[in-house]
């Protein structure tokens, strides 16, 4: 099957590999001949609270995406924009609902910038078992686990 983008950007933490992760990263490759995924600094990301640090998530990252035969490349973001809003080949980026209103910031500097637009694909959050969506801090909280499971202990709080 032919891809519909040469090039493609995702970015994000990537703290707690979870399934949500997952769906972004498969829509990437589905679509992509080549994806980037940029994932936040410890400095970058050390302001979001408690999470792993940098090595830690990248190389979970890489492990996932072993599986994957296409060509792809991960890449430390100091920002929220990363590669995105100076290089011409890229043509997509894959948000969540949550993150698209950073695909579209980095829009309006392409086009201060003088470069194409991206493509904006949008999927929606992956929800948990109990309905609202899987995220790294539900799973910090010890809320839920990484597939959306709640946890016992959360379970049994209610019962």
């Amino acid at each position: 099957m032919d891809k519909k983008y040469k090039k493609v950007a995702v970015g994000g933490t990537f703290d707690k590999f979870h399934k949500g992760h997952r769906r972004l990263l498969e829509e990437a490759f589905r679509i992509g001949d080549e994806v980037i995924i940029g994932v936040t600094s410890d400095y970058f990301g050390g302001k979001k609270g408690d999470i792993d640090p940098c090595d830690t998530r990248m190389s979970n990252l890489r492990d996932f995406l072993s599986q994957y035969p296409q060509k792809f490349s991960v890449v430390r973001l100091d920002d929220s924009y990363g590669p995105t809003i100076h290089e011409i080949e890229f043509d997509a980026i894959v948000v969540s609902k949550e993150t698209e209103p950073g695909a579209h910031e980095i829009n309006k500097i392409r086009k201060k910038n003088k470069i194409p637009n991206l493509d904006i694909i949008v999927i929606d959050m992956v929800s948990a078992d109990d309905g609202v969506p899987i995220s790294s801090t539900r799973i910090r909280k010890g809320e839920i686990d990484r597939m959306g499971h709640i946890l016992n202990k959360i379970r049994n709080a209610f019962r």
